[in-house]
């Protein structure tokens, strides 16, 4: 009987969205409590030229994807220390420039043959078994990274400067995190795409976020908003026959109401 149910065509993709609904609002969490989140937006479009160019040569699309979005965040982070003040105008840029070059990537490279619209927006019933060990590894990233550096991510999320000044390596921390964010992009690629995937960083994590008494409590409850919301949205989407992608993240938007009455 538990082998019928794993050949059931709708486990694979309702298993992947679930893991996916979690952990992207848990790392979004730590994300916003160290006002990183514009960078994380700039990661998931930076991840686009990466993940063609590996198709292109044969490499697995997760490494090029997570190394392109690496390559975006540091080039951001190099660009924003000599513009002062102008710090999310440099992202901007950056971040419509990296999209770009990946969209014209494609044609350039001729022979490759690309379905621009799933790596932009996900597609859920698509997916195989190597979209659920990316999303693993993901998880497992981002797992490593509390248990070595929880006291840390909650030090610099509350005072960078204070924690910069103790003698704490803010900028190693910064890019691990970087590291673990690129990851979770792109595990969450098949499910909710690299634009989408900002909305479940960002919804279930500012519900989570809200008077949580801790980093640890706010990712566990941000992991319980996301897993509620692609939840819904993934038996919406069969019930309706519409891509989950989007229906999450059109959820994510209709959830915001309800947290501007939960903060009162």
């Amino acid at each position: 009987m538990l082998e019928a149910f794993f050949t059931n065509w709708w486990v694979l993709p309702f298993l992947i969205a679930l893991l996916v609904g979690m952990l992207c609002p848990a790392t979004g969490a730590v994300l916003i409590t160290h006002r990183r989140l514009l960078q994380a937006n700039l990661i998931s479009h930076a991840v686009v030229p990466g993940i063609v160019l590996a198709l292109a040569i044969g490499v697995d699309p997760s490494l090029g994807g997570m190394l392109s979005g690496l390559v975006g965040a540091l080039v951001a982070e190099r660009l924003s220390s000599k513009s002062k003040g102008n710090n999310e105008g440099v992202i901007n840029t950056v971040l419509a420039g990296t999209l770009g070059l990946g969209v014209l990537l494609i044609p350039l490279l001729g022979s490759l043959r690309v379905d621009l619209e799933s790596i932009l927006f996900g597609d859920l019933l698509a997916v195989g078994q190597a979209d659920l060990i990316r999303s693993l590894l993901a998880a497992t990233a981002l797992l490593l990274l509390l248990k070595t550096s929880y006291q840390k991510l909650v030090y610099i999320g509350l005072d960078p400067e204070g924690a910069a000044a103790s003698g704490l390596n803010v900028s190693s921390v910064r890019l691990a995190l970087g590291f673990v964010t690129a990851l979770v992009v792109v595990s969450s690629m098949a499910a909710v795409g690299v634009i989408l995937v900002i909305g479940l960083l960002s919804a279930p994590a500012l519900f989570g976020l809200n008077h949580a008494p801790s980093l640890h409590s706010a990712m566990v409850r941000s992991a319980g908003y996301g897993f509620l919301l692609t939840f819904i949205g993934f038996l919406l989407s069969i019930g309706f026959n519409l891509s989950p992608g989007p229906l999450i993240g059109v959820l994510c938007l209709l959830s915001l109401p309800f947290l501007r009455e939960k903060s009162k």
